[in-house]
């Protein structure tokens, strides 16, 4: 029974996906959040605000600030990670207007975390 249960945790624990490091500089694909979502609870608790300079992001740790630029313009906006997505990064709607996002919907960026 006791190797049984320590093959189980040796499976569960090899299959875990650690949050990416502070020092990856990654380029993904960003959206923004629907105001549909506005006033629903994001992963760390807080509601969705659309003036907020707050993001979804798939593995970096709630509360990390990132730098976001947009590839095709050059244009950056610093926020903060306070929700989950399973797309490369999904902005507020403040977020996404100070960099052009707005009118595409969707843009090549660069992600680089800050703290």
């Amino acid at each position: 029974m006791l190797k049984k249960s320590l093959t189980l945790f040796a499976i569960a624990f090899s299959a875990y996906i650690p949050f990416a490091p502070l020092a990856a500089k990654a380029e993904t694909t960003a959206t923004y959040y629907s105001s549909a979502y506005v006033g629903s609870p994001t992963a760390s608790g807080e509601p969705y605000s659309e003036g907020a300079f707050t993001a979804a992001h798939p593995s970096y740790r709630l509360g990390t600030v990132v730098r976001v630029t947009n590839l095709n313009n050059g244009r950056s906006v610093t926020v903060r990670i306070n929700d989950r997505c399973n797309c490369g990064i999904d902005l507020s709607r403040a977020a996404a207007g100070q960099i052009g996002l707005l009118s595409s919907g969707v843009a090549p960026v660069t992600v680089r975390p800050l703290r």
